[in-house]
């Protein structure tokens, strides 16, 4: 039952572990932990709780087991982490984003975010698409239900699980809840889904090597299991997240302008929307924005929940 499809994963399920053992520290130690002490663990939950985020995307991508309940109670594990239902992730992302990148039918279009001030843009572009990817979901869950698709009951006991357990921590301590547990998520959201903005923006959607902005520093690959290195992942989404460095530096890398390869996340961010803080294409050239119009709905009406495309799992 527990059987990995790629042992890979032991880290994945290592990392749940950390953020669980540090929520339970900052929980249970919330006045005895020294300030010092009760700070450093509390940043290793945050960051664990973006990485728990990360694990939901690499999920609903790729199957962590072979066995089909231990899949679902992964997505329950992983929507503690993450604060939200991880089965959420799936019209968004895998149908909105994945098959409409950058385009009205991306809910995440980099373009939806137009202020002059760029760092703006990177605070505000969470806020500015929430309500539509919200929308989708909603929607989407709406027409599986109609259907009677598996995915709809998965949802709703991802829901039960992480709603109940949040209501009760709520009851036993209203503080407690918002500082230990409703910051994390909020960050871990906002964290996963501004990763979307550094990723796409300026890059060219209909370009086989050039669609996605990649950063291949080592550190944040190992923590956040090569999410960095994305034009592949667009590539072949079913693909799992171990083998992503290599297929890039095959596939990828010899083909890509250099200009989309980055080899430091914060780098990166500094100097995008700090200092300098000009948007700029892929080729370094003033960012010239389509205007911005309304979403446009996509097809709805699918039962499709993982990749099709890529490694057959």
């Amino acid at each position: 039952m527990l059987s990995l499809r790629r042992n890979a994963d032991i880290r994945t399920l290592c990392f749940m572990a950390i953020y669980f053992i540090t929520f339970g520290l900052i929980w249970t130690q919330y006045n005895q932990l020294s300030t010092l002490a009760w700070s450093c663990i509390y940043f290793v939950n945050i960051y664990f709780s973006w990485v728990g985020a990360v694990a939901v995307h690499n999920t609903v991508h790729c199957p962590v087991f072979y066995n089909k309940t231990a899949n679902k109670l992964m997505h329950v594990g992983l929507s503690l982490v993450y604060g939200h239902p991880t089965s959420t992730y799936v019209p968004g992302h895998n149908l909105s984003h994945h098959q409409n990148t950058q385009t009205p039918k991306d809910m995440m279009r980099t373009s939806k975010v137009q202020y002059r001030w760029h760092l703006i843009n990177g605070i505000m572009f969470f806020p500015t698409v929430i309500a539509s990817v919200i929308g989708v979901e909603d929607t989407y869950f709406k027409v599986q239900r109609k259907k009677q698709q598996p995915i709809y009951k998965q949802v709703q006991l991802e829901k039960f699980v992480t709603f109940t357990i949040a209501a009760v921590l709520i009851i036993l301590d209203l503080r407690r809840w918002v500082v230990c547990a409703l910051i994390p998520h909020t960050f871990s959201s906002f964290g996963i889904v501004s990763l979307n903005l550094l990723q796409h923006d300026g890059c060219p959607e209909d370009s086989k090597y050039n669609n996605a902005r990649n950063f291949t520093g080592p550190i944040l690959n190992f923590f956040a299991y090569n999410n960095g290195y994305h034009t592949i992942h667009h590539t072949h989404p079913g693909w799992h997240w171990s083998i992503l460095k290599e297929k890039h530096e095959q596939l990828i890398a010899p083909h890509m302008h250099p200009n989309l390869a980055q080899k430091s996340i914060l780098g990166y961010i500094f100097k995008t929307f700090v200092f300098p803080g000009i948007r700029i294409d892929y080729l370094g050239n003033p960012l010239k924005l389509p205007p911005v119009v309304p979403d446009q709905n996509w097809y709805f009406d699918t039962t499709e929940t993982y990749s099709s495309k890529g490694d057959n799992f």
